[in-house]
């Protein structure tokens, strides 16, 4: 089925981030995620696992507007999310639980309730690239908030290329030690299905497109 996640789909994009802590945003950022999971590790408490394509065709049946299935690597989690709103190409995705992604032509530009939330990521010369099929260098600033209820900026460098098979696109990204590996499947210049890294503390999220 068309919505189903192909285990073939998901090797294309997959990817690890490494990461080491140093005296500056993003190394911060790191130390606290360490904390964060150590003590999610120390209170989790075994899921029951959901069967994906189950999830999705109920949620393509009862719902008839945009949908996309998502995976918290992190937390282990899978989910239906609906969209509840756009604005100049800006859509917000949402579970019944108010958690939500931010996308912008497939891009992942924001969340909202997961904790440790990414505010807003400027990835518009990324996602130029990415969506045409063009490698390059670009910058991205990702915002966050910190426990100080401050919104902190990120800087990274990425490099964009092609993938290691036709239609994926790998973004390569940087600060000092920090470094993530975002990959994207594009068809006819959408992204489809994607990888993307969303912190330190939450780690890589995949998204797939159940309907535009």
């Amino acid at each position: 089925m068309r919505y189903a996640i192909g285990a073939t789909a998901l090797a294309m994009l997959a990817a690890c981030g490494n990461m080491s802590s140093q005296d500056s945003i993003a190394g911060k950022l790191v130390q606290a995620a360490r904390q964060t999971v150590d003590s999610r590790k120390a209170d989790a408490t075994p899921a029951q696992p959901r069967d994906p394509n189950e999830m999705a065709a109920t949620a393509l049946r009862v719902n008839k507007g945009p949908l996309i299935l998502v995976g918290l690597e992190s937390q282990g989690s899978t989910q239906v999310m609906a969209m509840t709103g756009e604005n100049a190409g800006q859509r917000t995705y949402m579970t019944p639980n108010e958690q939500a992604l931010v996308l912008r032509g497939g891009m992942l530009v924001g969340t909202r309730g997961l904790g440790h939330d990414l505010s807003v990521a400027d990835s518009a010369q990324s996602a130029a690239l990415i969506r045409a099929s063009r490698g390059g260098q670009t910058q991205r600033v990702m915002r966050y908030w910190t426990g100080d209820g401050l919104e902190r900026p990120m800087t990274l460098t990425c490099t964009i290329g092609a993938g290691p098979r036709p239609g994926v696109m790998v973004e390569s990204c940087e600060n000092g030690p920090l470094t993530f590996q975002n990959n994207y499947m594009v068809q006819g210049g959408r992204i489809t299905v994607s990888r993307q890294w969303i912190g330190p503390n939450l780690g890589y999220v995949t998204i797939q497109e159940l309907r535009p």
